[in-house]
């Protein structure tokens, strides 16, 4: 089914993975708008594509029912060929389609981008395993997450990241 400007949204299998709840229905991103705002977010590392994933802005429920996931695909010439690239995001799809609707969380943009060699390399299996630790990752807390503050960047207290004052 396709709503005009909205993308494209898929219907995931009837019951989740523990069948005690349906899953989520994803929607596929299309707008460069929507890329920004899941590159605003989280980002995880996986051994095949790189995660990034926004909370939503409103709270997630609505009252009307749970809100589509919405999710994206890239994949750079550094990729490889066309050919290449399109079997890569084959395959983030096909992952997408299986774990997000079960492990995913409602109103939440993610995006998942190719590696070079090893998202066409690796196994499924692995990279499915791969994906649900990256999701658990991303829906921590920030009070649970372990931020390393990066050289030159202001800490919230407005110190330098590089250990002493200047």
């Amino acid at each position: 089914m396709q709503e005009a400007g909205k993308g494209r949204t898929v219907t995931p299998p009837a019951a989740g993975a523990d069948g005690n709840h349906a899953p989520l229905p994803l929607r596929v991103m299309r707008k460069r708008a929507e890329f920004l705002r899941a590159a605003r977010g989280r980002r995880v590392h996986g051994s095949g594509f790189l995660l990034q994933a926004h909370p939503p802005e409103g709270g997630g429920e609505e009252a009307a029912g749970p809100v589509p996931i919405d999710v994206g695909f890239t994949a750079s010439k550094r990729v490889g060929n066309a050919v290449r690239r399109n079997r890569a995001k084959r395959r983030l799809r096909a992952l997408a389609r299986e774990v997000l609707p079960v492990h995913g969380r409602s109103g939440w943009a993610y995006v998942l981008i190719a590696k070079a060699g090893s998202t066409e390399s690796l196994p499924f299996l692995a990279l499915r395993k791969d994906l649900v630790r990256a999701l658990r990752k991303a829906h921590r807390s920030p009070e649970r997450q372990r931020w390393r503050q990066r050289p030159g960047r202001r800490s919230k207290s407005g110190k330098e990241g590089r250990g002493e004052d200047r």
